[in-house]
């Protein structure tokens, strides 16, 4: 195994990002493309709402996450550039049509599903989730399908809604260690997302995880992390860097190196989980056809 290794001093002060978290602006005729048709069936992608710095790569390459249930999102997680509130419409029960005729109109083979928290509905909004799954393996042959799901505040029912019209990869994120969710996740508990994640795995589902670092949390709390995926039987974890969207946000407490990401990686495969994908850039959705 590799020896620890060093990130940056957590006490200094990261005002200007490494060179390895620069990226380049989106541009392209496949990136206007997709902007265009997102813009014409009024859907949200989680790429321009949560400020990804992988949405020029992966529009470029014609792929792209779609956000449902709106764009307010009821939790006030204290990394996230979503706005929060208390929605004022109800569900958008023609969503999943546009969902699924954009996804047709992009040539989409493997599609990525989102969503904001919806904690003032009893259900959550998982109906919304069954239906694009019906609707897009409806319009598209063969299509293979990524939700990335809210906790439903652990109303199992609702979660079983999603359940009995599945996906092929369900994705739920801890985001982070334990230790900091007072702080980076206030109105979630990491046990009960653990929990989701095996009621899933054990109706047959691959399931899918994700959890960001530079929030301060230390090397040891990341492997009792994945020590934890592993004791729920989690088929993939994405690990990557935090940035900060607005100053309003939780500031960035390190910029960890790449090789740091790549030994997590090594650690993470050799406890037992399949696929480990790590790195600076690396988010819920990067290079999800990968995970299926």
């Amino acid at each position: 195994m590799i020896k620890e290794l060093n990130v940056v001093d957590r006490n200094q002060q990261t005002k200007q990002r490494p060179d390895w978290l620069r990226v380049k602006l989106p541009s392209g005729e496949k990136f206007k493309e997709i902007s265009q048709t997102i813009q014409n069936n009024s859907l949200n992608t989680v790429c321009s709402e949560a400020r990804c710095p992988n949405m020029g790569e992966c529009w470029g390459n014609g792929t792209a996450t779609f956000m449902i249930l709106g764009d307010v999102c009821t939790r006030s997680c204290s990394f996230c550039a979503i706005k929060t509130g208390r929605p004022v419409q109800g569900l958008d029960w023609d969503e999943p049509r546009r969902i699924a005729e954009a996804a047709q109109k992009m040539d989409l083979k493997h599609v990525v599903l989102t969503s904001v928290n919806r904690d003032e509905r009893d259900d959550g909004g998982a109906p919304i989730f069954a239906e694009c799954h019906r609707q897009l393996r409806e319009a598209i042959d063969g299509v293979t399908i990524e939700s990335l799901i809210p906790d439903f505040r652990g109303v199992w029912d609702a979660l079983q809604i999603v359940i009995d019209t599945p996906p092929d990869v369900l994705s739920h994120n801890l985001e982070t260690v334990p230790d900091l969710y007072r702080t980076i996740r206030p109105q979630a508990k990491y046990e009960r997302s653990l929990e989701l994640l095996q009621r899933c795995k054990d109706q047959g589902l691959r399931t899918k995880t994700g959890i960001m670092v530079g929030f301060g949390e230390k090397r040891e709390q990341v492997i009792e992390l994945m020590k934890d995926c592993v004791d729920h039987d989690v088929d993939v974890l994405t690990i990557g860097q935090y940035m900060q969207p607005t100053k309003m946000h939780q500031p960035v407490k390190e910029w960890v190196h790449p090789d740091q990401f790549a030994e997590y990686k090594e650690i993470g495969e050799e406890l037992g989980i399949g696929h480990v994908e790590s790195g600076p850039l690396v988010r819920s959705s990067y290079h999800a056809e990968k995970h299926v």
